[in-house]
């Protein structure tokens, strides 16, 4: 279980962000915690490469770190890499937002992290969710934002979102509806995991507290 963050501060509350492309969500978290009354600070933001999201971090101000998976003899060292350089900036918790690795346990156990994935999970999980969704023929489909585990997209559900699948949708259309949603709904999760704090007991995330 893991305990809910601290809330009734009036301090915003430090996050770090992982990316591995364009950072489009990163730049929706950027622009929400600009305001003061979001409640989150981005104290750093971190990559697997050097990318766009990097970029528009360094534009903004903000902290940066990239731990290529390239430099280390394994994945275990990476992991412990990665792991060494989200934890000195003092985050309460993490977000994934676009990145494309999976996390080891050095990272994974040192606090929670939050993702976002283009399907309605437990369904099409995986690097194709929205191309999955699409070739099944679902009528719905959405964005899902939930805790990361060990698995891929496995982890404990905090909400999520219905996109409707139109008759001559493409993969790029549905998917870009899809982001709207995906990036209002990471926007307003991290807001609320902040300010409220959180406790994750079993496969139930429950904000608030326990």
């Amino acid at each position: 279980m893991t305990p809910p963050a601290a809330s009734g501060t009036s301090e915003p509350t430090p996050v770090v962000v992982l990316v591995s492309g364009s950072g489009t969500l990163l730049q929706a978290l950027l622009d929400a915690s600009a305001d003061p009354a979001y409640g989150v600070r981005v104290a750093a933001v971190g990559a697997d490469r050097p990318c766009a999201g990097i970029e528009r971090a360094e534009r903004g101000g903000i902290p940066t770190f990239v731990v290529r998976p390239t430099d280390f003899e394994d994945r275990a060292a990476w992991d412990l890499a990665l792991a060494e350089q989200v934890a000195a900036a003092g985050p309460r918790f993490v977000v994934t937002a676009g990145f494309m690795r999976i996390l080891g346990p050095a990272t994974l156990g040192a606090q929670p992290v939050v993702n976002t994935h283009p399907a309605l999970l437990p369904s099409f999980p995986g690097a194709h969710g929205v191309r999955d969704a699409l070739a099944y023929g679902v009528k719905v489909t959405g964005t899902t934002c939930h805790v990361v585990d060990a698995g891929v997209d496995t982890g404990p559900i905090i909400e999520q979102r219905v996109v409707a699948v139109e008759d001559d949708d493409t993969e790029e259309s549905l998917h870009e509806r899809i982001k709207v949603q995906e990036r209002e709904l990471l926007v307003d999760v991290v807001r609320r995991l902040a300010r409220e704090g959180f406790a994750v007991d079993g496969r139930r995330v429950r904000i608030g507290g326990a």
